[in-house]
């Protein structure tokens, strides 16, 4: 690549980068970027040649005419992720260490890097955090949905063509006439031939492009270099991720990200179904505890000062307790989970059922099973000894609101 390629790469990332409204000043030098232009230089010329000659064709699925999917190869993989290096360094992207960057992709993903592995990336399976397979198939969110930790450039990133991230034909005009030939691949099924389209043919490549560079570089300034600027376009523009970090992977550090989950909840009719994204089994089939969420759900609620926003726990509290819906939690753990759950809820309705609308004086979570807990799988005594035996699980309320529920009776609520 000449300098003048390397100079257009440059500046169309910064030109793309500036639409998210909140690009940060370049201050990487010009010798690292080119250093690390020129590392993948060969390499990614040598396999968009590859990427070129294969068509832009994952798959086709058609009757009589079934194509099988295409794996890559990690030589690609490597392409792809120079690449995104190269772009983030562009967009002033800071580079940590690798304890720092380990503690990251562990408090993130919950996966601890081996840096003994002969596998130079990590495959993080959106579908399952707890699958360790390393796949080599780009996502299409029904067989294959993930993305990829690359340990030597410290960075995470989905797996992309070189198309999806570059603009191929001004960067290596030299390889243009490769698609002025027809690509027939044969059908697995009926042995039927299909045309493959070409790249240049995609007609929305430019505009995807353009979001897969946004991608790349909002992701890794929020994750990696904690550039919360970023956190608006990812709330915009790749709330699924959002979901899947929030839900699937249990992280929890940021308000925003819980505060776009939570609504998602408190406007649902199963609103119970909060208490999977708060509570959850790790790798290990222990109890994880997703107290931030909670956290967020109280700062939810004392914006809104609609009681119906912590609902949810209670009705989760109910299905924990009373039906077989959730038997995958040991008597022990449910009996925790039900003291997180009071920890936060019963402490808002002491403080606000008596001054404000819309409580029930009748129903609050350790009251209620003080009061009758013939519904209840874990009867009060065993669930008050247990929290007592924990020392209350360091809980800063729930020995407060125990005793504030041993006040309640068939009217409700104490005075």
């Amino acid at each position: 690549m000449n300098i003048k390629s390397k100079i257009r790469l440059t500046t169309y990332s910064l030109l793309i980068m500036g639409n998210l409204g909140c690009q940060e000043k370049k201050h990487t030098s010009g010798n690292a970027q080119k250093s690390i232009t020129m590392t993948n230089d060969k390499v990614t010329e040598k396999v968009l040649k590859k990427q070129l000659q294969e068509g832009s064709s994952k798959s086709i699925d058609e009757a009589g005419a079934e194509l099988a999917k295409v794996p890559f190869e990690l030589e690609e993989l490597e392409a792809s992720a120079g690449i995104a290096k190269s772009i983030l360094l562009s967009n002033g992207f800071k580079e940590l260490s690798d304890a720092d960057f380990d503690a990251k992709v562990k408090n993130v993903f919950g996966r601890i890097i081996d840096h003994n592995s002969n596998n130079p990336f990590l495959y993080i399976n959106y579908f399952d955090k707890c699958d360790r397979n390393f796949i080599t198939y780009s996502n299409n969110s029904v067989d294959y949905e993930g993305g990829y930790v690359d340990k030597k450039r410290k960075l995470f990133t989905d797996f992309y063509y070189i198309p999806e991230i570059i603009d191929y034909q001004k960067e290596y005009p030299v390889l243009n006439n490769i698609e002025s030939s027809k690509i027939i691949r044969s059908s697995g099924a009926q042995g039927t031939e299909v045309e493959i389209p070409h790249w240049k043919d995609v007609s929305n490549l430019k505009e995807q492009r353009k979001i897969n560079i946004q991608r790349i570089v909002a992701r890794n300034m929020y994750l990696f270099n904690n550039n919360k600027t970023y956190i608006i376009w990812l709330l915009s523009h790749d709330k699924n991720f959002i979901r899947l970090l929030v839900k699937n992977f249990g992280y929890d550090d940021e308000p925003k990200f819980n505060e776009m989950i939570i609504n998602e909840y408190v406007q649902s009719k199963d609103k119970y179904k909060i208490g999977e994204i708060i509570f959850a089994k790790n790798c290990n089939k222990e109890l994880e505890i997703r107290d931030g969420i909670l956290l967020s759900l109280t700062e939810t609620y004392q914006k809104s000062l609609n009681p119906k926003d912590l609902f949810g726990l209670m009705e989760f509290c109910s299905k924990l307790l009373e039906t077989d819906e959730y038997n995958n939690y040991s008597e022990k753990e449910k009996i925790k989970m039900v003291a997180y759950l009071a920890n936060t809820y019963d402490l808002l309705f002491k403080k606000n059922h008596r001054n404000q609308e819309g409580w029930d004086s009748r129903w609050n979570i350790l009251g209620a099973y003080f009061e009758d807990d013939s519904r209840s799988r874990v009867k009060w005594s065993q669930m008050k000894e247990e929290m007592q035996k924990n020392n209350y699980y360091n809980l800063p309320n729930l020995k407060e609101v125990i005793n504030y529920a041993e006040g309640f009776d068939s009217v409700g609520a104490p005075d």
